[in-house]
């Protein structure tokens, strides 16, 4: 096995609601379906990452609660090792997710709840794990300190460092340099360096400028389109993989983080990582949910079999 993959971030109990639209304010309509199941950025990318192979170890904290006890039991039936504080007296987050019926598309709050409390002092007491880990993980739905001590204790012990910058808002140019791979969607690269994407020009633009502030590499997700590596040596558009009709995107960008991160844990090249994060992301798309939909390395490697069987 693989040297393992640690994801700081947080748990949310995803709460999704299906309907033809979204209501207006003051309004009331009827939705066609709603589902509960284990959710947040850090944890679905965790879930994602262990049924692509690799040995997750998950950092974060939860409330003393049913929905904590939900992300306890998700955790142990993929093999996830949890470092999980409890929080008295706070809930475990929640996510409110519509997805429109008719495209699959979604619009997302999240209350991160007990992990929106990680602080950097939870981020010390996982030094070990970090230290002996090959691949760091983390994004921005728990406090920026705590995300960028760990990425900090990952540079410092020569720990490849994968950034998540979702959601995204600006930043202390100092975090850029703690990162060897950054992986924006066109929203969160737009953020972070103001250049409007709605090409892969554009965003190959908007990744220099990342680079510029130095970040080793840049993986923009680019949707439908696939994923954009871009390096000081090289810039490559991944296509995305058609694996059928789209169900719900809502949780693609941490599949595709997730799968990027247990493909690189394995020695995998960057360009060999992003193919198979596009290929796992593209199977969960196909799927409804966020961690339910990821799928399992098999299935992956299905994908990608087929891919080179026709190209």
């Amino acid at each position: 096995m693989s040297r393992s993959v640690v994801i700081l971030g947080i748990y949310v109990t995803d709460l999704t609601f299906r309907a033809a639209r979204m209501p207006l304010l003051g309004e009331t309509i009827a939705g066609s379906a709603f589902a509960m199941g284990p959710g947040g950025k850090g944890s679905n990318q965790a879930v994602a990452a262990a049924r692509a192979g690799a040995n997750v170890i998950f950092c974060t904290r939860l409330g003393a609660d049913a929905f904590g006890e939900i992300a306890r039991s998700t955790w142990a039936a993929e093999g996830i090792t949890a470092r999980a504080t409890a929080t008295p007296g706070v809930a475990t987050g929640a996510a409110h997710i519509f997805v429109d019926d008719v495209t699959g598309g979604n619009a997302i709050i999240v209350a991160s709840g007990a992990a929106g409390h990680l602080c950097p002092e939870d981020v010390d007491a996982i030094e070990a794990d970090i230290a002996s880990a090959a691949v760091f993980v983390t994004q921005l739905e728990q406090p920026v300190e705590a995300a960028r001590r760990g990425l900090e204790i990952a540079h410092r012990h020569g720990v490849t460092t994968v950034f998540n910058p979702a959601p995204a808002f600006p930043l202390d140019d100092g975090i850029f340099p703690l990162c060897d791979y950054i992986t924006p969607n066109e929203t969160e690269a737009t953020a972070l360096t103001g250049v409007a994407i709605s090409c892969v020009d554009d965003a190959r633009k908007a990744a220099d400028v990342l680079l510029g502030k130095g970040v080793k590499a840049v993986i923009v997700t680019l949707g439908e389109a696939g994923a954009l590596l871009h390096t000081p040596e090289e810039s490559v558009l991944v296509p995305a993989f058609n694996c059928g009709r789209v169900v719900e995107t809502a949780g693609a960008g941490d599949g595709f983080t997730g799968g990027f991160a247990a493909a690189l844990a394995r020695g995998e090249s960057a360009l060999d990582a992003v193919r198979f994060g596009c290929a796992l992301a593209s199977l969960s798309v196909t799927r409804a949910g966020t961690a339910p939909s990821m799928p399992k390395l098999a299935e992956i490697h299905a994908v990608l079999g087929e891919q080179a069987q026709h190209s």
